[in-house]
């Protein structure tokens, strides 16, 4: 006993006409009837291939521009009859109806139109209905039907026709792949009719595996990436120079350094070791920056991710070169630099254009999704103000800024102290305000004089100004909005420090 069903009789309707006619072709050479709609026949007749138009098995001319072609019984019929029912078989009988065993169809260009920028009732022509109802009828009827949706797969046709037939396991297959078609096109035509609503009442979301990943965050866990139907990013059109393959860990880790370092002035670096900066800078050269940003914290910085906004020069590349590093990403490279750190063969060097940056944030909770707007962790001046007596200098400010922006990318709740154009003390992902000014305080050690500090929320007790001002710290920038800011603002007047609320916080859990 078999599952092979031999295909004798195919309908072909494809947008995408890569490899059609090959793949035609070869069902001729196995004595197939091939029907074919428009495009596709036209296509078909002037590769010299013999086809059944639609419109000849339907009687029925296209129609609306065409809209309507194949909804048709003729059609429907022949792709959703299960021939194992004496019911359906008798309808096949009764009204001429011959079984199709094979549909390979793609849809309407949606996507391309939509990236093209074209007025929308071009978009809207280009919403397919007949090839969305042709793809799932023959899906739904996969015992019995194959169907394809991709030019990749004729090949399992190919070799079917040279077996004597497409298998249940194959025709699952492909179902499987052709509801993900119809799937993700759906999701695109529904993303684009939402347009800019942020958290419509429905959000849809298709996502398409790139690679798989070694594992997970832990060698236990199995991980892929994937990318989202219809976008891109960086590290999707990032180039790898060497190393070996990127890790669920070296993404995330590398994600994070890269979008902090494109917020920095130029040249800028910055050092990530689990998803949270422990070295930032910027200079006047790369070179400076780098050693800035790894001698805020050297120790966390080994096996750390590096991210440069500028091109990586053989100098900066040398000094990196001399420790232990998983990744390198940076817009450009030197041939020199690129030469010298190919002898660390191990070593990640990525060339990515800069993040563009996504407009929700989703985070799967048991059953469901939490999904918010992406914090722009953006620095808006004109809505600080200055709360304390003492007034900031313009460098203080500068360098505030530097702090507020480091600080908006650390997991909650952090400290970060700046001195110079470099963070210098990050107290990260505490459980209490105090101890992320405590450990942001030991870290930097004796640079901490006339440095400046911010926190990336509220400070609830002026414990944590008290810490730093005792450190040597000037200036501190802060959310504001506790119930005991008049506390915090006594503090820093009785310190001579300069005190600024933001109005805006950037908790990150």
């Amino acid at each position: 006993m078999t599952d092979r069903i031999p295909i004798k009789r195919a309908l072909l309707s494809v947008s995408d006409k890569t490899d059609l006619v090959p793949l035609a072709r070869a069902l001729i050479a196995a004595d197939a009837e091939i029907i074919a709609s428009g495009g596709t026949s036209r296509a078909l007749q002037a590769a010299g291939i013999e086809v059944t138009a639609v419109a000849d098995i339907t009687s029925a001319p296209e129609m609306l521009g065409g809209r309507v072609k194949t909804l048709h019984p003729q059609i429907h019929g022949a792709i959703l009859a299960d021939t194992s029912v004496a019911d359906h078989a008798a309808d096949l009988e009764a009204n001429g109806i011959t079984p199709i065993d094979l549909v390979v169809c793609n849809l309407y260009p949606f996507e391309a139109t939509v990236a093209a920028g074209k007025p929308a009732a071009e978009v809207v022509e280009n919403i397919d209905i007949g090839g969305p109802a042709m793809i799932r009828a023959a899906a739904k009827n996969h015992t019995r039907v194959a169907v394809v949706t991709n030019p990749t797969a004729y090949q399992t046709v190919v070799s079917a026709l040279q077996n004597g037939g497409t298998t249940l396991e194959d025709r699952r297959r492909l179902a499987t792949e052709a509801f993900a078609h119809t799937g993700r096109y759906d999701t695109l035509i529904h993303t684009w009719l939402t347009g800019d609503e942020l958290l419509p009442e429905s959000r849809l979301m298709a996502y398409e595996r790139v690679n798989h990943l070694r594992y997970g965050e832990n060698p236990h866990q199995r991980a892929a990436i994937y990318r989202r139907a219809g976008t891109t990013g960086w590290a999707f059109e990032v180039t790898q120079l060497q190393g070996k393959e990127l890790s669920f860990n070296n993404y995330a880790d590398t994600e994070s350094a890269w979008d902090l370092v494109n917020r920095l002035s130029s040249p800028g670096c910055v050092v990530v070791k689990h998803m949270n900066p422990c070295g930032v800078a910027h200079r006047d050269t790369l070179h400076g920056a780098f050693v800035a940003a790894r001698d805020c914290d050297p120790l966390s910085a080994f096996g750390g991710v590096v991210a440069v906004n500028a091109r990586l020069d053989e100098a900066t590349a040398k000094e990196m070169s001399e420790m232990f590093l998983e990744v390198i990403i940076c817009p450009g490279i030197a041939d020199e630099a690129a030469a010298l750190l190919a002898a660390k063969k191990n070593l990640r060097v990525l060339v990515a254009p800069p993040p563009g940056g996504a407009a929700v944030e989703v985070r799967e909770i048991d059953g469901g999704a939490l999904i918010q707007e992406t914090d722009p962790r953006r620095t808006i001046p004109d809505d600080w103000k200055v709360v304390s007596k003492a007034q900031p200098t313009d460098d203080q400010l500068e360098e505030l800024r530097l702090a507020w922006t480091v600080t908006s990318h650390c997991k909650s709740n952090s400290i970060v102290i700046v001195q110079q154009g470099a963070a210098v003390g990050i107290g990260v992902g505490d459980q209490s305000r105090v101890g992320a000014a405590e450990r942001a305080v030991d870290q930097a050690g004796d640079r901490t004089a006339g440095a400046v500090a911010a926190s990336e929320a509220l400070i609830p007790f002026r414990d944590g100004p008290d810490a730093l001002a005792a450190a040597g710290v000037v200036a501190l920038v802060e959310t504001g909005g506790s119930r005991n800011d008049q506390e915090v603002i006594d503090a820093a007047d009785e310190h001579g420090m300069v005190l600024i609320f933001t109005g805006m916080r950037h908790f990150r859990h």
